[in-house]
């Protein structure tokens, strides 16, 4: 792939942050990533330019009918200053099955990853080295064809950008409030629960309003069907430790194959622990609450990493985990990811590789 390289006038860099007052998403790097597809011609025009506004046609597809998909990794600045990805190839395959299930085009996995690596080298300033502090990547597709008719666009863009960020939730690693929704649904079987639409998180906005104008920090939904089972928080997978057994929902086409999830499975697998993915009732779970059997209930994402819960809100009713406090397993999840992906530790699997 043949990548063009625009650097940033130096007049025209951006100042960057205070890394100890980042929080999430609110602050962009100098560049970006762009290649654009078009029928008949495949993935053409690769560049690396300056961050700017995009013109879009008022016609542009995605406008109308939705296709637009995305992805959310991580850059990690080691204390070795070596910068680590985890999993990205995992995470540009995910984005193509996306691309699948929406009709829109396949993204060349090895040359994107490539040409991740020249953006990222070119920001690599932006790259925070405050504790807990990483760079957000987030790959996205949009059909741009101008166009009115409900069709697979036969026009699209791909863009990276990078957003250096500090903690996800405001409560960094302390325990979450979580609010279980049976009002809302996210997602039904058959739809596009199991990938990264955008459509999907519109979706998702009023129960999350609600939920924190309430006072929580997330909503966790339940199926579409019966509104007993669990699924997933709005942005994380969920986990969660009843007797000896770890529980989390299985992929049913309803929510998504999370890469830290995957994660999890594997790394409480080589240590010996019994994982299991079923369907869980938000029943079951009371019901071990108040037998004393649940342990610890914690979420997995890219942007929170491991996420303990200490509370759940359902029916008018307050559910608290471990006494609120962080359990055991999630600060042992919590400290082993990380360390893997800021290189302080091997990964077993060759989930990390480094610029």
């Amino acid at each position: 792939m043949d990548l063009q390289i625009e650097r940033v006038a130096e007049n025209e860099a951006r100042p960057k942050p205070d890394q100890n007052a980042l929080g999430f998403g609110r602050h962009f790097t100098d560049h970006m990533l762009v290649m654009h597809y078009t029928e008949g011609k495949g993935w053409h025009d690769a560049a690396i330019q300056p961050y700017r506004n995009f013109s879009l046609d008022p016609a542009a597809m995605v406008l109308h009918y939705g296709q637009a998909i995305f992805e959310g990794m991580k850059a990690y600045r080691g204390k070795d200053e070596n910068i680590y990805l985890f999993r990205p190839a995992d995470n540009i395959e995910r984005l193509n099955r996306s691309a699948a299930r929406l009709c829109m085009p396949q993204l060349p996995v090895a040359e994107v990853l490539l040409a991740l690596k020249e953006l990222l080298r070119l920001d690599r300033d932006w790259i925070p080295s405050a504790n807990g502090a990483t760079l957000y990547i987030r790959p996205t597709m949009i059909a741009t064809e101008a166009a009115l008719g409900v069709r697979p666009a036969k026009q699209y863009l791909f863009f990276v950008i990078l957003s250096p960020v500090g903690a996800y939730y405001p409560e960094g690693f302390n325990p979450v409030r979580i609010y279980v929704t049976d009002k809302y649904v996210r997602a039904v079987p058959g739809g596009v629960g199991d990938i990264k639409t955008a459509g999907n998180y519109a979706a998702s906005i009023m129960a999350a309003v609600e939920a924190q104008q309430a006072g929580f920090t997330q909503v966790l939904w339940l199926d579409a069907v019966e509104r007993r089972y669990i699924e997933e928080v709005g942005t994380m997978n969920i986990f969660f430790v009843i007797g000896d057994e770890i529980i989390t929902p299985p992929l049913g086409g309803s929510i998504l194959p999370g890469i830290t999830r995957d994660s999890v499975i594997q790394l409480v697998r080589d240590w010996g622990l019994a994982v299991v993915e079923r369907r869980i009732s938000i029943t079951e779970v009371l019901a071990a609450q108040e037998d004393g059997s649940l342990k610890e209930i914690f979420g997995t994402g890219t942007a929170a990493v491991i996420s303990p819960v200490g509370s759940l809100h359902y029916q008018g009713q307050d559910c608290v985990i471990n006494n609120g406090k962080t359990g055991a397993l999630s600060q042992r999840l919590f400290d082993e990811i990380q360390a893997i992906q800021y290189g302080v530790r091997k990964s077993p699997h060759d989930w990390v590789t480094s610029l």
